[in-house]
């Protein structure tokens, strides 16, 4: 069975582009997201951590902190750190600063359930899989908040990532909860758990909308 929302995220032990790690230390007391990469020198994965080290202002100052992960080893990593740098500069200054994990023997990638069991193309010269691209938003508890995965053929989008972690954090310290296609500074909706009388005394302006319900047949 795979990794669940709420499960704890399994600790372990890594080299990465910026030394050893063990995960659950160096999350700390941050958030943390985790992101698989079917393979180092790849075009979608290159242009996926340009984009993310582009944006790491916008995580830092939202608490996350970044690691990826890759079906390589770890001079491979390096060398393909350049070269995410050097595409990147394209459209603005990068330099990828969070670590990326080297994960030639699929280790992690199997305790999170990474590996690509669809696509017969998404394999290295042994016929080994690489990882599908899955995001892991972790919280300082270690606890999973969310997972999406996207085939190897598809780059994520990292506004939407950005979105769901203020939605968590947001709704963590206010108790609340987002509706669809919610960005930060949009009104929200109170916790189902609390009541019109508390909602008073918590949200002083808040407003009761009507929601009509149907049975069904």
């Amino acid at each position: 069975m795979g990794l669940r929302l709420g499960d704890i995220a399994p600790d372990f032990e890594a080299e990465t582009t910026k030394g050893p790690i063990k995960f659950h230390e160096w999350i700390g007391n941050s958030w943390a997201i985790l992101f698989s990469h079917p393979g180092d020198f790849t075009p979608v994965c290159t242009t996926e951590l340009a984009e993310v080290a582009r944006r790491a202002p916008d995580f830092e100052k939202r608490g996350v902190k970044l690691i990826g992960i890759s079906a390589n080893g770890l001079e491979d990593h390096k060398k393909w750190v350049e070269d995410i740098n050097e595409w990147g500069s394209q459209f603005g200054p990068t330099d990828v600063q969070f670590p990326i994990i080297a994960d030639a023997d699929r280790k992690i990638s199997t305790l999170y359930d990474m590996l690509d069991e669809q696509d017969p193309t998404n394999r290295d010269a042994k016929g080994l899989p690489f990882t599908i691209r899955t995001v892991f938003i972790i919280d300082p508890k270690k606890t999973i908040r969310l997972t999406i995965s996207y085939p190897a053929s598809t780059g994520r989008n990292f506004d939407e990532i950005l979105r769901v972690v203020d939605s968590l954090q947001i709704g963590d310290k206010y108790r609340v909860t987002t509706p669809v296609n919610w960005k930060k500074g949009d009104d929200v909706i109170v916790h189902p758990s609390v009541s019109n009388e508390e909602a008073k005394t918590l949200f002083p302006e808040f407003t009761i909308h009507k929601v009509w319900t149907t049975g069904m047949s």
